[in-house]
């Protein structure tokens, strides 16, 4: 028998597999709210979901339970004292809390129990509340007494003593701007940048912090440094954040709840007792860079025995907003340390280190020096033919007030005192290399300086792999755009913008849930849309924002995100939950754009971004997204049982796709306005044609590929269309043909002149918008699972409970497999030719089904397990099956 110890430190991790009474099977990745054993929760429904791990075929669950209690031992033997549900007869893996209203800072255990062809299995987790409710602060919000034009980080700092045993202890840090926080002088967390950002002045998110080893007996320390972040934006740039109407100096409010093993609950706050003093961070722009004059650190500032005698008071500030909200996302961290892969060196005062790979983040130097020797850092994405790093790409938006903030530059004035390290706090950029220069002759080696990887630290789901090298690194490069632009919100670019574009967002919405588990990001940004939308139901085209967007560049081809990436969701992970959070607001759009457009057409939109050459009429494109957002809004009324918004908008849609095809199809050639890529693929890869026409239209769209010499001729709209319909229509071969490319234009022709991160133009030397790590570009990564895989959720059985399988094996692509961990387990479409044969083979999680469609050409013949194969619609149960396809 396992130890008690055991048990909780197992309990701790996440979950606890207890029992299986006949076969072998475990229930696996108990998840709460869509995290592992997630603390400082606000949501009083929470959301319980698990999967199940079995090695038979055809494994299921036929029923579950669960049981919700704050005492684990009594859970382990009987039902739970704050919810116990009936047995229910469901293969459902995503299940609801119903049971007794949870009550702040409080630790729950909860047990599921599955019935299932494999017997009983039971496994439990955890998961805790935090605030709750704004009411349940006790600290005040405070701030040193300088106003928002003040660059220098402030730090705080408080004493207290302890003389009992704590058993836990919680952390609870709201903050306008960024912060990072210590106990007795260790850093609380691996979290950077936290908290997100937000529309602050509608809503703030606190996190909650396991701060129970850092408490000693006897005097502690707390330390609090504070950072500017999108709050107090003090950088100039087109997009006015330093005149967002919620600036102001940062500001925090802090609860530290400590509980004792006598019973007691003591609870240490912010307020006048507090004490502040200038960091040596003289300056941090979330936006350019940070500097910092070691000269002015006060070693051991966050220690308990610290003098703070000439440190001064704080003050209390207002709240930057009403709503405080727990922040149950997975946070930013520095998920990869790369080492320089080249040293240039121009002399003892100038150096140029290539880290190989373009990344979001940030570098740290370590050196020796004079003290007040003047260390800059320069950060790109590319250098000049004689070495030097170039920014012309990249810092055309930036509009400096004067040279004390150059853009991508940190700035470190050194102390003096033997080796020093300096890595920004609360910044982040977009770069492969950086260029030292020094105002005193440094020493500096290929290990003297570090780059490290940051985003939001989402789990990966997917894997690609396949005989082509350079599509396997098209979609590593894809994959590292997507987390180079992902820090609570999906950006567009780590360096010149790092703004939420919307257009850029949708497009790449399935590259990013085949490839991660980003539900909490997106959840946490549509708050974000629904904090900005109008009444009148318009949306900026960048979320959040400080003011700028409404009038630029927003319209159904952006703006389409409040739709499609809650619908996109629910197929991926069968959660209602973003459409019913936002239904109100899909409504609102979609009614809007019917207002301004009573004809069924728009014209409202930026239309086919960036294109290669031809261009398609906004009109077009802009209707198409008005139809897919009026699509969605049915179907979603129709899954929430709202019966007569169900008709109302099925016909709306029916309307749009009438007028549509009134004023763009030519019946009698098939072909949409000029027939050029994008005006022939969105219509088919949308749902805008009719059945009888998409035969000749998909024709059509293969005929104008192949005069485009196979290649792409698409802005950002018809990127997302393209490789789809072929792929759907008949056209696999030619859509891979289109995707593997290695000349120009194509992903291909990056990946050969050296990219590691996809770009925001398909010309390398383009003379505008080339930043070198976009994601606009990146729905290849999610059509390698779809186009090529074959791998689909059926959204009548969302959250791939039943999977769509149609592989296809195209033409010069000898082996391919992906690999996806759906919400019901891991997915495998694997498949190799060799000597005329095609193996496929296919693994279906347990608890799910699919339906193959394999490939039914005449001269085929399918075997499997050697017997022929009659029917390529093949229904499969859970297990692994290997097929051939054979040439007669």
């Amino acid at each position: 028998m396992k130890s008690f110890s055991f048990f909780l430190k197992t309990l701790l991790a996440g979950s606890f597999y207890l029992q299986t009474l006949t076969g072998f099977a475990e229930v696996v990745n108990l998840q709460c709210e869509h995290l592992v054993a997630p603390i400082g929760l606000d949501a009083t429904q929470p959301r319980f979901s698990w999967q199940l791990k079995a090695s038979q075929s055809g494994a299921k669950q036929t029923a579950y339970q669960i049981s919700v209690s704050t005492d684990s031992l009594a859970l382990l033997k009987g039902p739970g004292n704050i919810w116990q549900s009936p047995k229910i007869l469901s293969q459902d893996q995503l299940v609801i809390f119903q049971g007794k209203n949870l009550i702040p800072f409080t630790k729950y255990f909860w047990k599921v129990t599955i019935w299932g062809s494999n017997g009983v299995q039971s496994a439990i987790a955890s998961f805790e509340t935090g605030m709750m409710q704004s009411k349940n602060w006790q600290g005040a919000w405070i701030s040193d007494s300088q106003d928002s034009q003040n660059k220098v980080a402030p730090y705080f700092r408080k004493t207290f003593q302890n003389t009992k045993k704590v058993v836990s202890a919680r952390a609870y840090i709201a903050v306008g701007g960024l912060y990072e926080l210590s106990i007795n002088g260790q850093k609380v967390s691996n979290h950077r940048l936290d908290p997100m950002y937000t529309r602050f002045d509608r809503r703030n998110l606190y996190v909650t912090h396991d701060v129970t080893s850092l408490i000693q007996q006897g005097k502690n320390a707390i330390g609090v440094l504070l950072g500017n972040g999108w709050y107090n934006h003090q950088s100039t740039a087109v997009w006015y954040f330093d005149k967002a109407p919620w600036r102001g100096r940062p500001t925090f409010c802090f609860d530290l709840r400590i509980q004792y093993s006598d019973g007691t609950t003591e609870v240490i706050v912010s307020g006048k007792d507090w004490k502040t003093a200038p960091s040596p961070i003289i300056f941090n722009s979330i936006y350019t860079a940070e500097h910092c004059d070691a000269r002015l650190e006060s070693i051991g500032w966050n220690t308990p025995n610290f003098d703070d005698s000439l440190w001064k008071e704080v003050i209390f500030r207002a709240a930057p907003s009403t709503q405080i909200m727990a922040q149950a996302l997975h946070p930013i961290r520095a998920v990869e340390e790369i080492a320089t892969k080249k040293l240039q060196q121009f002399n003892n005062k100038n150096y140029v280190f290539d880290l190989g790979r373009n990344i979001s983040g940030v570098s740290k130097i370590t050196v020796k020096g004079a003290e007040g020797t003047i260390i800059r850092l320069k950060h790109a994405e590319r250098i000049y033919d004689n070495g030097h790093v170039d920014q012309s790409n990249i810092d055309v938006h930036y509009r400096p007030q004067d040279d004390s903030d150059p853009f991508q530059t940190d700035i470190f004035i050194l102390r003096g005192k033997g080796e020093e390290s300096f890595m920004p706090k609360f910044n982040y950029k977009g770069f492969q290399y950086v260029e030292v220069s020094s105002s005193q002759p440094i020493e500096l080696t290929q290990e003297s300086l570090k780059g490290y990887f940051m985003h939001s630290d989402v789990p990966a789901l997917g894997q690609i792999s396949s005989s082509n090298p350079t599509l396997n690194k098209i979609w590593e490069a894809t994959n590292n755009s997507y987390l180079s632009n992902l820090f609570g919100y999906p950006t567009d670019c780590p360096q010149r913008e790092k703004n939420g574009w919307t257009g850029d967002a949708h497009i790449a919405i399935e590259t990013g849930l085949y490839n991660f588990d980003g539900i909490t990001i997106y959840e946490k940004w549509l708050a974000d849309h629904r904090d900005e939308q109008q009444p009148n139901g318009v949306l900026p085209s960048i979320i959040p924002t400080g003011g700028w967007g409404y009038e630029w560049g927003n319209g159904p081809d952006w703006t389409s995100t409040i739709a499609i990436i809650p619908w996109n969701i629910y197929l991926f992970y069968g959660d209602k939950k973003l459409l019913v959070d936002n239904y109100d607001n899909i409504k609102r759009y979609v009614d809007h754009i019917t207002d301004i457009s009573p004809n069924g057409l728009t014209t409202w939109g930026l239309g086919d971004w960036v294109p290669v050459k031809s261009k398609t009429p906004v009109e077009l494109t802009s209707s198409a997204y008005y139809f897919v957002d009026t699509q969605i809004l049915a179907k979603t009324a129709q899954l929430l049982g709202k019966k007569d918004d169900f008709i109302k908008y099925s016909q709306l849609a029916d309307k749009i796709k009438n007028t549509f095809n009134q004023k763009y199809l030519n019946e009698a050639t098939g072909i949409y306005g000029q027939g050029v890529q994008t005006e022939l693929s969105v219509p088919l890869y949308w749902g805008l044609v009719p059945d009888t026409f998409k035969s000749k239209v998909a024709q059509n769209l293969a005929k104008r590929v192949e005069a485009d010499g196979n290649h792409l001729d698409v802005g950002l709209l018809g990127t997302k269309a393209i490789l789809n319909a072929l792929s759907e229509n008949g056209y696999a071969d030619l859509a891979y043909k289109v995707a593997s490319q290695e000349s120009y234009p194509s992903w291909g022709w990056w990946i050969v002149n050296g990219a590691t991160t996809l770009y925001e133009n398909w010309p390398i030397d383009a003379k505008s918008d080339i930043s070198m790590n976009h994601i606009m570009f990146g729905e290849i990564g999610g059509w390698l699972y779809k186009g090529i895989a074959g791998i689909k959720p059926d959204p009548s059985q969302a959250g791939f409970k039943h999977i769509l399988l149609e592989p296809h094996f195209v033409e010069g692509l000898n082996q391919f497999e992906a690999k996806f961990n759906a919400p019901t387990g891991q997915i495998i479409s694997s498949w190799q030719k060799e000597q005329g044969k095609i193996t496929y083979t296919v693994t279906i999680p347990a608890n799910s089904k699919a339906t193959l469609q394999l490939p039914s050409e005449q001269g085929k013949t399918i075997l499997q397990n050697k017997k022929a194969v009659l029917n390529p619609t093949i229904p499969l149960e859970s297990g692994t099956y290997i097929f051939e396809i054979n040439a007669k």
